[in-house]
């Protein structure tokens, strides 16, 4: 090519890569893709001054054409050939401009377009793909077709294609591992080549981006853990070579935190959360982060965290920050329960022989702590590592043993629901906000288990009457009718423990006085008012009960039945009739949990305990009423 044409044919390249990149921020809102187009028009005309493929580098016929492009999708490894002579350069400069057309048809949402000059990519360098001139360009046209089939979900293909370039990454690291070209660098003079410092970070940044797809796909096929390793090992790396914004990096930290509480992993749940404040404090101190748009193509674990623009950050800020405040939310609660779950009797009180057990482990789980550390995955470096350890010291990850244990936890939780308020208020963020409000419901509730004195378990389960009661004059059941049972239900379940709290209480008494049997009462008739009001809500627009009860409400709808039932036998009178009265319908509601069962035998494995109650108290409140009866005759 005569050096006239050569220097065409770069101006135009880098002219069209300056309409994709830069000038397609200053289309015109009814125009959104016309730079791409100019961009589009430009490198077809380089295709035109290229020319065609040299002979020797025509596409493979069909038969050879393998999902993955050949033997990397069959696991097999690539074999080293050089780009020499004027045939291979033409066919690598080619496959540069393939690249690029199928990413700007990818971009103007033509994707079988995109898909057909990818593909077209692949087959001009396959033979040249380990080597330093291809293996950047092959990696990154594979990568983006795997986001390709992802789009159209058809995940086994996305995944042939990314496992491709990972193998094909880690075979060139391992065999080669001199920076490789970056594909730009095929149509820059030589005096502009890239420094090698500045190949390498654009060759890890390629393989951080396969990372981060392939765990979208591992999400995508619920294949959790893989999806974790992924999803850790991008953060990680994202770190080391100072490639992300802080925003989108701890928010994506703290999403992968809620996967290890769910496996009960609280040191590396606990690791995540420290490394997302870090990060997140440096929101506005750090203007050498970059890739404020690296990822916007996929969708994190588990929602979608895209890319802000500049107009919007106030409001991500604050948003995210509410988003990092629920996830240390979830954390302390978690772990809180979890406690709670290890320690209870089979009638949910602390169970004193499992604390002295638990509290005989937890001398070998800090022995293990150091060996369990070298294991997790830790974020960052020097200072980084350092502030995010700072963070870790004060939060525990150990299963609280007592009170004061679970106080921290409790207030550290605590204040973070005051933070995530802050954004997620009643007014815009109706759903968040009951959600938030029941979290630090929960956060009470737990930490009440823990608490000995029971005048004080009161006051905690009166605090979380007080902070759920004002959301059912909120909530327009209609539109919330799921929200509002939810609701319904935990007030009423507070008002059932403090009612048996202040049961206890009175029982330590010798002469309980009328206002404490008052007060007794009035618990007795608020929880029944809210598991009625929660009964009543299961009713069809006739107000008729259900003969088959939905499966999502069949268990708390028969809690509610039993309950409800206890109660009316929990009513102190001085009226025998009333007493009797009570008793007759405790027996009503008693009958309606056997006899449900027994007509749909599927609802006894949700209740077993309350149904083998229930029948021994069908059994033997008739004849407690006979003998009731006996006695009024009698007086």
């Amino acid at each position: 090519m005569a050096s006239g044409s050569w220097a065409e044919v770069r101006e135009k390249f880098q002219a069209a890569l300056a309409l994709s990149r830069v000038e397609v921020h200053k289309n015109p809102e009814k125009e959104p893709y016309k730079s791409k187009y100019g961009a589009r028009v430009l490198l077809e005309e380089v295709r035109a001054l290229l020319g065609p493929a040299p002979e020797d580098q025509e596409e493979r016929p069909p038969a050879e054409d393998d999902v993955g492009a050949g033997d990397s999708a069959r696991g097999l490894p690539a074999a080293l050939v050089e780009v020499e002579g004027p045939g291979a350069q033409g066919a690598v400069r080619l496959a540069v401009i393939e690249f690029h057309l199928g990413l700007n048809h990818i971009d103007t949402e033509e994707l079988s377009a995109g898909e057909e000059h990818l593909m077209k990519c692949l087959r001009l360098v396959r033979r040249y793909r380990l080597s330093p001139d291809c293996v950047s360009l092959y990696i990154q046209a594979q990568n983006n077709l795997g986001i390709l089939w992802s789009e159209r979900e058809e995940i086994e293909t996305a995944q042939a294609y990314l496992d491709s370039s990972e193998a094909l990454y880690l075979q060139y690291m391992k065999e080669i591992g001199s920076p490789p070209l970056d594909p730009t660098e095929h149509f820059l003079p030589e005096e502009e080549k890239l420094t090698e410092q500045e190949r390498s970070k654009r060759f890890e940044k390629v393989y951080t981006h396969n990372l981060y797809y392939l765990a979208q796909v591992y999400q995508h096929k619920e294949v959790f853990e893989k999806a974790a390793h992924y999803c850790h090992s991008t953060l990680k790396r994202q770190l080391e070579h100072n490639a992300y914004h802080p925003i989108e990096w701890a928010i994506n930290a703290a999403t992968l935190s809620q996967f290890y509480i769910n496996k009960q992993c609280f040191m590396e749940a606990r690791h995540c959360l420290s490394a997302a404040n870090v990060i997140f404090g440096q929101i506005g101190k750090n203007p050498t982060t970059e890739d404020r748009d690296m990822f916007q193509d996929a969708q994190w674990i588990p929602g979608n965290c895209a890319t802000e623009t500049e107009g919007d950050v106030p409001e991500l800020y604050h948003q995210r920050k509410g988003e990092i405040a629920r996830c240390w939310i979830k954390y302390c609660l978690t772990l809180m329960q979890n406690a709670q779950h290890s320690m209870q009797d089979n009638i949910g009180e602390l169970d004193f022989d499992k604390q002295s057990e638990l509290r005989a482990l937890r001398k070998k789980e800090l022995e293990e702590e150091e060996s369990i550390r070298k294991k997790a995955v830790q974020f960052g470096t020097g200072e980084l590592c350092d502030a995010i350890s700072a963070v870790e010291e004060k939060v525990g990850y150990l299963r609280p043993l007592d009170f004061e244990e679970a106080r921290e936890l409790f207030l550290l939780g605590q204040h973070y629901v005051f933070e995530a308020k802050e954004f997620f208020q009643i007014d815009g963020y109706v759903t968040d906000h009951i959600e938030v409000v029941q979290d630090h419901s929960a956060l009470f509730k737990v930490l009440a288990f823990f608490e000995t004195d029971m005048e004080r378990r009161c006051k905690m389960h009166k605090r979380r009457i007080a902070m759920l009661e004002p959301l059912t004059v909120d909530l327009n059941p209609q539109y919330y009718l799921l929200v509002n049972r939810q609701i319904q239900f935990e007030i009423a379940h507070a008002y059932y423990d403090m009612m048996d709290l202040k049961v206890a209480i009175a029982d330590k008494l010798r002469d309980p006085d009328s206002h404490i049997v008052k007060k007794i009462n009035n618990l007795n008739k608020s929880a029944m008012k809210y598991y009625q009001l929660f009964l009543d809500s299961l009713r069809d627009p006739n107000k008729v009960f259900p003969e088959h009860i939905g499966e999502d409400v069949l268990r708390p709808a028969m809690l509610a039945k039993f309950r409800v039932a206890r109660l009316y036998g929990k009513i102190i009178t001085s009226d025998p009739q009333k007493e009797l009265e009570n008793l007759a319908t405790s027996l009503e509601h008693y009958r309606f949990i056997v006899d449900y069962c027994e007509k749909h035998p599927e609802a006894a494995q949700e209740i077993e305990v309350e149904l083998e109650l229930s029948k021994e108290m069908v059994s033997l409140l008739p004849t407690k009423m006979e003998r009731f009866r006996t006695k009024m005759a009698l007086t």
